[in-house]
């Protein structure tokens, strides 16, 4: 087993860049990162792992380890799921097929909503264009910036309160695929599927989809999350108790997109040296 040692905390495995609906450019991130002490991190954009490359470059100038990862898009009947995917083959032609069929749901879903929305206020889509990185996933966050930066509403929070918001006339649905395809693709990839902010405001999985999630390769939960909430916490600590799980703990990093604070939650040594142990898809960056 590697030695947790190898991959010292602090330990933060849940940060974001401009690649997806972060604010910050992956080598930005890395900078906080080590600036506010982290030592061990994971970039985790949505659906795409078109960062990597720049974060591990920073990873390596800055001695911060790097966990490669992905946060993938998924859907149990009404509720959003999002799996935390660390370590994984890039080019896996199952995984890749997933994701490009989410970026492009995310585009075409963007496109709608933004032609909905420019029939009510002045917006346009280069305006929305005008906010996302060159290869980032298209996604809410992008219309949010293109509605402040044109004064319609005061910020991101706002405008998914309202315009954004699912119940919204501007609303489009995103293809997303079950939990279960979503883990199974990660660990075909040889990766660790990890469920982020596990009892969060989606509340927490049913256990017949846990179970199904576990035979397909679920290593674990990210318990330590400010959406986090009880009961459901209780019941996933117990459960990664009984099956020796994975449990992380992150900040879900966003930049000046979200609150949440570099390392406000971390993820102890042993469980960062189980992840590498486990994958057999990528390796990750050392310091």
């Amino acid at each position: 087993m590697t030695e947790p040692r190898a991959f010292h905390g602090p330990s933060d495995l849940h940060l974001h860049s401009d690649h997806s609906d972060g604010t910050e450019s992956p080598a930005q991130v890395l900078a906080s990162a080590h600036a506010a002490g982290l030592r061990t991190v994971a970039l985790t954009d949505h659906d795409t792992t078109s960062g990597w490359a720049e974060a591990a470059a920073a990873a390596r100038a800055l001695g911060v380890a790097l966990l490669p990862g992905m946060e993938l898009s998924a859907r149990h009947e009404w509720r959003s799921v999002h799996v935390l995917g660390y370590l994984f083959d890039p080019d896996d032609d199952g995984l890749r097929a997933l994701t490009d069929r989410i970026r492009r749901s995310r585009l075409t879903r963007a496109r709608e909503m933004a032609g909905r929305i420019e029939r009510d206020f002045d917006l346009t889509w280069d305006d929305v264009l005008g906010q996302t990185a060159v290869g980032a996933s298209v996604g809410r966050p992008h219309l949010a910036d293109a509605l402040v930066a044109k004064g319609h509403v005061r910020d991101r929070e706002e405008a998914f309160a309202g315009i954004l918001h699912p119940r919204s006339d501007y609303y489009v649905e995103l293809y997303a695929p079950d939990p279960v395809t979503a883990v199974a693709a990660i660990a075909h990839a040889g990766g660790v599927p990890i469920v982020a902010h596990a009892a969060g405001r989606g509340a927490v999985l049913p256990d017949r989809v846990i179970e199904r999630m576990l035979r397909a390769g679920l290593a674990g939960f990210e318990l330590g999350h400010r959406e986090n909430r009880e009961p459901g916490l209780t019941r996933l600590r117990a459960l990664v108790a009984e099956r020796d799980l994975i449990a992380t703990g992150s900040s879900d990093y966003h930049g000046w997109g979200k609150p949440n604070r570099l390392g406000e939650y971390t993820t102890d040594d042993e469980m960062v040296a189980r992840i590498i142990d486990r994958a057999t898809g990528s390796a990750p960056v050392l310091p």
